[in-house]
């Protein structure tokens, strides 16, 4: 059967919108078979070690997803594959490394089409903490339909002992696949004495909220009552199965049987027996048709901890699928074909691991987890490409290379720290996964691996190759500036087409005080060439402090400081501020904050300041709920001028000691304060000003400490301009070009000339442009006389305080990099 043709995304009108439920009623007819199904390795992920990837399945009618970790929508744009057409998302656990896409996946399919599309989300049943968690900034009608996977067709749950962990549930039986999933909880389950005959008192905190989460969480209590079982810690191991393969048919041998062509037929091809026309006797399929086969199957495995090892090897459930058990009887056999393993290498390079996946005979091993060869291998290959370009044109403020090699990090400990690759017995077909790796399902011919669709190793030499031959010009252009940056003695000039006076504040200024990195520099969602809002301020040896945290910062992270770099930048974090609860500014804080704990669990530390609105604050008690992140939170109300004023006059109240844990921390960082500014976008948006202390240099001179200023989302906005007067650097946001005033009014951004106009009125001697449009591919459309203080952000930028002199020159030579880019006008 073919492909059917799907309208969904078009949006016209109410039918349209994807179905809560995308799977055949039972009164429908059913699909019998699928001309072609693949199973293919979505390797988001793989190249930074931020997340978890994500595995496809691709069936005629249906398009699963395993797990939907951070960047997984900037990677499905990339690789050209259609969020719409996704109906379904499986998750293996719920952490921030399984789960750190779906909110942003549920708001950009919400906002398509007039009247949205949503996706069906399935899960352990402890996913209702996420709901209930998204559900403080996620409206309703996004949500979709997200339940538990534990229901079999019948609606049956999952009973409280825990006895019934190891069986099968199959929340989709159909003619086109059977979905079966198997519970995968520690090994160290211990039956909770202290819990009363009948009692319903739940192991974790009942909360109130929407129907969605409450069915979910009635689901976790039934499944915990008689064990003591945290969120988080359950896994699922999915087993997908396709209908058996009918045998072929033989027209010749229904005919000497006296069956005549038509619709009987179709009936023995379909398994049914049916009358001869012309002998008196039954022709049953097996006369007139070879045996039919089972059908292709794959197991994905999750298993994240030794102890849960420890469980999937004493699974009962699993024995039907294993090819070594003597004792099982023949017809009881189910040959696995491929498994997935989606398990960390602590656990899948242990003996224990390996004598498990004997049990599979023959089956085709793929290991899906992070391989040191793969940090190599850039999975957005776009943005990296425009690294490598930009850091060819101006390294000073482009140092990250795009492409990282082996070689450059083999002496790193997170290199080093791999466990050793293991000699798999040659039983075992063991392949390491590399992106878009596809299994075949079918045709059964095909059965196997394909590597076809993998994409081409590129080198950061074959780009600057391409690069020279296409712009020769941008040879010289790389050299002037590298001389217009470092003067005699490797001190800096100032350009001499600038006529604006170095202000006092960078007077003595080494390249050890300060520096920003922007680390997302796009708007409303992610694209190939520009993530969304973050910027990580590196105040070196006395730590750092984190602007706003969209979805995939710390892939950025990663990408701008190496896998190992960007472990100890998240160690070294002494403030999160986050400027409002629109989800592309603050989806990325649950993982950053949940690794910063793993990383330093062991080690004595403080809880992380994590400054945000009020509705921030309730999203991450939920979310804390399910996964540990050690954080403690100060409202941005709190951290005002006024609310400062009144805090050291003792008039404020510090019931938790926020406000005083802040204070201390600025003094310890050399920063003076830390004031957040409402802003004009939403309810509770807000900017934020960083002044440092005054300094006195060697011979007992003062000299003021320099003022940084971030706009968050704004409108041109008064009280901003006045928090920003004297300001070394404002970093104000540009969303459209100055020909879309009426847009800009209408979602409350700026354009480009109203951001520079900013910085001009506030007298602040530098401005940097950021948070654009994403119908500005690669760089917005800008007015170059405009830009007389100002320069354009990219993704990764970085630039020194030491280097802010030099930001205007750089400008005119950007365009030189993207000369087809700069009237590209596309759909916002």
């Amino acid at each position: 059967m073919g492909k059917k043709k799907k309208r969904r995304a078009e949006g016209n009108d109410s039918n349209d919108r994807q179905k809560k439920n995308p799977l055949p009623k039972e009164d429908e007819p059913k699909i019998t078979c699928n001309n072609k199904s693949y199973i293919q390795i979505l390797g988001n992920g793989m190249d930074t070690q931020d997340t978890s990837p994500s595995i496809l399945l691709f069936l005629d009618k249906w398009r699963f997803l395993f797990n939907a970790g951070e960047g997984l929508q900037r990677f499905l744009t990339e690789h050209k594959i259609t969020l719409s057409q996704i109906d379904h998302i499986f998750l293996s656990r719920v952490c921030s490394e399984t789960v750190g896409g779906i909110p942003g996946l549920l708001l950009t399919l919400a906002g398509m089409g007039k009247e949205g599309m949503s996706v069906n989300v399935s899960g352990p049943p402890d996913l209702y903490l996420l709901v209930k968690a998204m559900e403080s900034f996620i409206p309703n009608s996004a949500m979709g339909h997200i339940d538990s996977v534990l229901r079999n067709g019948s609606d049956e749950v999952a009973s409280a002992s825990s006895r019934k962990f190891d069986r099968l549930f199959a929340p989709i039986t159909d003619g086109v696949i059977k979905l079966s999933v198997v519970l995968l909880p520690p090994h160290c389950l211990k039956v909770c004495g202290s819990m009363k005959e009948g009692s319903s008192e739940p192991n974790t905190p009942l909360v109130s909220g929407s129907h969605l989460a409450e069915d979910l969480q009635a689901q976790w209590m039934n499944l915990t009552t008689e064990v003591a079982l945290n969120p988080g810690e359950l896994s699922v191991v999915y087993i997908c199965e396709l209908p058996e393969i009918k045998g072929k048919f033989y027209p010749d041998k229904a005919a000497a049987l006296g069956v005549e062509p038509g619709p009987k037929y179709g009936q023995l091809k379909r398994g049914n027996s049916v009358e001869s026309d012309h002998q008196n006797i039954i022709v049953h399929p097996c006369d007139v048709m070879e045996p039919s086969t089972h059908g292709p199957i794959v197991l994905l495995v999750d298993c994240p901890t030794l102890s849960h090892l420890q469980e999937l090897s004493s699974l009962q459930s699993l024995t039907p699928y294993y090819s070594n058990i003597s004792e099982q009887p023949v017809e009881m056999y189910k040959t696995v074909n491929c498994l997935i393993h989606l398990s960390p290498a602590s656990v899948t390079n242990t003996t224990a691991y390996e004598q498990w996946m004997t049990r599979f005979g023959e089956a085709q091993h793929i290991m899906a987890r992070h391989e040191p060869k793969n940090i190599e291998i850039p999975i957005l290959k776009s943005s990296s490409r425009i690294a490598a370009r930009l850091n060819y044109l101006c390294p000073q403020l482009f140092p990250s290379p795009g492409f990282w090699s082996l070689q450059q990090l083999k002496s790193l400990p997170s290199v080093s720290k791999f466990p050793r690759e293991l000699s798999f017995p040659t039983s075992c077909q063991i392949i390491y996964a590399e992106n878009l790796l596809k299994f075949h399902l079918l045709p059964y011919k095909d059965l196997g691996l394909d590597n076809s669709n993998v994409p081409a190793t590129i080198c950061r030499t074959e780009i600057l190759n391409e690069l020279t031959s296409n712009i020769p010009e941008i040879i010289s252009v790389s050299k002037h500036i590298s001389q217009l940056w470092h003067g005699n003695n490797g001190s800096i000039e100032e350009p001499q087409l600038h006529e604006t006076p170095i202000p006092s504040c960078l007077e003595g200024i080494t390249r050890e005080d300060m520096e920003i990195v922007l680390l997302g520099t796009g708007s409303s969602q992610p694209s190939k060439y520009r993530n969304v809002s973050s910027i990580f301020i590196n105040l070196f040896l006395k730590g750092s402090i984190l602007l706003d945290c969209g979805e995939g910062t710390l892939g950025q992270l990663k990408r701008r400081f190496g896998v190992d770099g960007a472990d100890e930048a998240v160690k070294g974090l002494k403030c999160i501020w986050i400027s409002h609860i629109h989800a592309d500014h603050h989806a990325g804080l649950a993982r950053i904050l949940a690794l910063r704990h793993d990383l330093l669990s062991g080690t004595p530390h403080e809880p992380l300041i994590v400054v945000g609105p009020q509705q921030l604050e309730i999203f991450l008690d939920r979310y804390q709920m399910l996964e540990e992140l050690d954080m403690q939170f100060l409202d941005c109300r709190d951290t005002t001028e006024s609310s400062w004023e009144a805090f050291e006059s003792n008039d404020h109240n510090d019931a938790n000691g926020s406000a005083s844990r802040l204070k201390n921390m600025l003094r310890q960082t050399g920063l003076m304060t830390l004031i957040s500014v409402p802003v004009i976008h939403c309810p509770q948006a807000y900017g934020i000003v960083l002044k440092f202390a005054d300094r006195t240099n060697v011979i007992g001179k003062k000299i003021p400490g320099w003022k940084i200023v971030y706009s968050g989302d704004t409108r041109p906005c008064p009280e901003l301009v006045k928090a920003s007067r004297g300001a070394t650097l404002l970093i104000h946001e540009a969303t459209f070009e100055d020909g879309m005033l009426e847009e800009a009014i209408a979602k409350n951004h700026s354009t480009m000339g109203e951001a520079v106009e900013a910085g001009d009125a506030a007298g602040a001697y530098r401005v940097i442009l950021t948070h654009f449009s994403q119908r500005y591919p690669k760089i917005p459309v800008f007015d170059e006389t405009h830009m007389h203080n100002a320069c354009i952000a990219f993704d990764l930028m970085s630039v020194n305080l030491a280097d802010l002199p030099m930001l205007p020159s750089v400008v005119p030579y950007l365009k030189l990099l993207f000369p087809d880019e700069m009237s590209i006008n596309e759909a916002d």
